[in-house]
C-alpha cells in the first residue's frame, strides 16, 4: 500500500479505479471505501487528491475529455488537409467518448444525475475547448483557400453540436448501436458540413459550357 501510495501517477491510478467503479455499482453506490481497496492505498490518500466523491467522479469526467481534446489538437496539427482534418476530428469525438464509456451500463446523464448540475457546467467547459481546436483548423482551411467560412468561431460551434446527438449522454453507447454504424452515421454528418464549407470558384471565372457539355469555341481575331 505504501509503495503505491508513493507512486507518481497515483492521481490516475484512483480515476483508473472509478472508471471501473463506475462501471459495477454506478455512482450512488460507489464509496471512497470502494474507491481505496480497488487502488489498495488508504482512504485517507484518496483525500489527497480529491475533496470528496462528487469531485473525484467529476475530474474523471474531465480526464475523459482533456484526452480527447489532446487528441483533437494531435489532428489538428497533422499535415492533411483541413477538410481531412476536420472529417477526422468529428469521427474522434464521437467514437473517443463512445470507447471511454463503452463498458457503463448507464447513460451518463443517468449515471452521474446525482451531480447534474455540476456535470453540464463541465461539459460546457469541455465543449469550449473542443470548438477551440476546431476553429483553428477552419482558419486555416480560409487561408488556404480551400474553405469558405466568414464566422469560424460560429462555424466550429455547429460542428460541435452537429454531432452532440451522437454522443452517449442521454443513451449508453449499446443503445447508439454498433461502432461501425455510428461511425457511418458521423461521416454522413461530415459530408454534408464540409459541402457546405467547400471553397466554391466564382461563376463568372467558370469556363461556359454548352448543352453538349463543349466549350464554346473563342471568337476568331
Amino acid at each position: 500500500m505504501r509503495q503505491i501510495a508513493r507512486q507518481d501517477n497515483i492521481r490516475d491510478l484512483i480515476l483508473d479505479a472509478v472508471d471501473v467503479l463506475l462501471a459495477k455499482y454506478g455512482y450512488k453506490k460507489m464509496t471512497m471505501e470502494d474507491v481505496a481497496r480497488q487502488v489498495g492505498i488508504g482512504k485517507g490518500t484518496i483525500y489527497l487528491h480529491f475533496p470528496g466523491k462528487e469531485e473525484l467522479v467529476l475530474s474523471h469526467i474531465d480526464r475523459i475529455a482533456e484526452r480527447l481534446v489532446d487528441r483533437l489538437k494531435e489532428i489538428a496539427g497533422s499535415s492533411d488537409s483541413p477538410d481531412r482534418r476536420i472529417r477526422k476530428m468529428l469521427s474522434t469525438r464521437v467514437l473517443f467518448r463512445f470507447d471511454s464509456v463503452f463498458h457503463y451500463s448507464q447513460n451518463l446523464n443517468d449515471l452521474l444525475s446525482s451531480v447534474r448540475a455540476d456535470l453540464l457546467g463541465r461539459r460546457e467547459i469541455h465543449f469550449k475547448k473542443e470548438v477551440g481546436v476546431f476553429e483553428q483548423v477552419l482558419r486555416e482551411g480560409v487561408r488556404l483557400g480551400t474553405l469558405e467560412c466568414s464566422d469560424p468561431r460560429m462555424i466550429s460551434q455547429v460542428l460541435v453540436l452537429s454531432t452532440n446527438s451522437l454522443l452517449p449522454f442521454s443513451l449508453t453507447a449499446r443503445e447508439l448501436g454498433r461502432r461501425e454504424e455510428l461511425e457511418g452515421q458521423v461521416s454522413r454528418i461530415a459530408d454534408l458540413l464540409l459541402k457546405g464549407l467547400a471553397h466554391r470558384t466564382p461563376r463568372s471565372t467558370r469556363p461556359a459550357r454548352l448543352a453538349s457539355g463543349k466549350r464554346p469555341a473563342l471568337p476568331k481575331r
